[in-house]
Formats: C-alpha cells, structure tokens, sequence
C-alpha cells in the first residue's frame, strides 16, 4: 500500500498547530513514517546490495546479479518516485549513498583481485566519494534539492550529463558493468571472445566517468570558494 504523499497542505496544517502539542508530536511522527516508508524500494536496493557484498568472495555469478539489480532498481524507482510525485530528499539522500558505497564495495573487491592495480582503484574509489560528496554539499548550501539538480549557467558537460537521461544511464551503466565484467572474467577460465571487446568498450566509458567526476569536484570547488567569498563579502 502506498501512503499518502507529503503535500503542501499537510505542511500548512502542521504550522497551524502550536508547537510541543501532542496533536504536532503525531502528525510530524507520522509524516516521518510516511517518508521512511516511501523509500521501500531504496531498503530492497540496500539489501541486494549487501547480499552480493556478502556473496562476492565465493559466488561471482549471484553476487553480479544482485549487484547489477540493484543498481538498475535505481534507475526505475527514481523515475517512478517523481512520476508518483513521491520523491523525497531522504530517498535522493539515500539512494546516492547506496551507489557510491556499493561501487566502494565492489572495487575493495577488485583490489584484492587485482594487486597490482589496487593504486589505481583506490584512486578511483576517493575520486567517486570526494567528487560526489563535494558536489551534494554545494548543491545542497545553494539550494537544490539533489546533486542532479545543477545550475543550467554552469558547466556543459555536466549540464549535458544530468540533463541527457540516456546520457546519463550510458555513462553510469557503462562504468558499473566495467568493474563488474573485471570482477566476473577473474573468475572465468576460458570467457568468450566478446566479453575482451565489451570490456574495453566499457572501460572507455568509465574513464569518461573519471573524468567528469574530476569536472564535478572542479566545479563544486569553485562553487565553495564563489559561496564562501560571497559570505565574507557580506561581513566586510
């Protein structure tokens, strides 16, 4: 059963109320439940992608698939949330976190696969975080209500990868079957011929990735340091 949305009218009732009333205590209470409970989809998203954590030092072929749902639930209940006008800043929150530690987790992985190319994963892994927070926490003193909500005046080609959905599934689809078709072929003896061809096409795309994450921590500096002199500006 779907609960009721938060509308603008619950909220002007709310404020009607006097504050520290019982009455208050309940409607916020509820609204709080109300929000926990839309994000249903994030909780199955979260648990698929403990379960392939959980599955990825002995089984690769289930812990892919659980990996690779999960991150597909992303893409379908993010679309169906603001379609439902269901979306809220916890789910936004929330489901940007499970995406950079299940790509975190996966490259722990492919570390240990992989010692000789454990700098540049690591390298990787700091890249996604730093640049994804910065960027969430820019948005977030200016004002938008997600990381995917940027300034149109801004960069064109984050502007294009934001505002272009096939744009933006190519480039994130891409760099996830990379780590992941770099987990699955450790685990194959003899893999067929066009899985070398698929993951080189996909590395491409992930290095595309790197590369815009590099833009995003650029730009959201940039747009620190604009809102921090114009703070300092204020108290001259």
């Amino acid at each position: 059963m779907v609960p009721s949305r938060i509308t603008n009218t619950s909220v002007y009732h709310l404020t009607q109320i006097p504050a520290g009333s019982d009455q208050t205590d309940v409607l916020v209470q509820q609204r709080v439940r109300e929000v926990l409970v839309l994000f249903e989809a994030g909780y199955a998203r979260v648990f698929l992608a403990l379960l392939s954590f959980y599955l990825m030092p002995s089984s690769p072929w289930p812990a892919v698939f659980c990996y690779l749902l999960s991150a597909l639930l992303d893409a379908f209940d993010g679309h169906a949330a603001r379609a439902l006008d269901q979306a809220t800043k916890f789910g936004a929150m929330m489901d940007m976190l499970t995406d950079r530690c299940a790509t975190m987790c996966l490259l722990v992985n492919l570390a240990l696969l992989y010692p000789a190319y454990a700098f540049l994963f690591q390298l990787s892994m700091s890249l996604d975080i730093a640049s994804h927070w910065l960027h969430l926490h820019s948005s977030t003193v200016k004002g938008s209500g997600s990381h995917k909500t940027i300034d149109l005046s801004g960069n064109p080609i984050l502007r294009l990868y934001y505002t272009s959905k096939p744009v933006l599934f190519v480039m994130c689809a891409g760099n996830e079957l990379f780590f992941c078709l770099l987990y699955i072929l450790h685990h194959i003896q003899n893999p067929a011929g066009w899985l070398r061809p698929l993951l080189a096409l996909c590395g491409a795309v992930s290095l595309l990735k790197a590369a815009i994450s590099v833009l995003h921590l650029v730009t959201a500096s940039q747009n620190m340091a604009a809102l921090d002199a114009a703070e300092r500006a204020k108290r001259l």
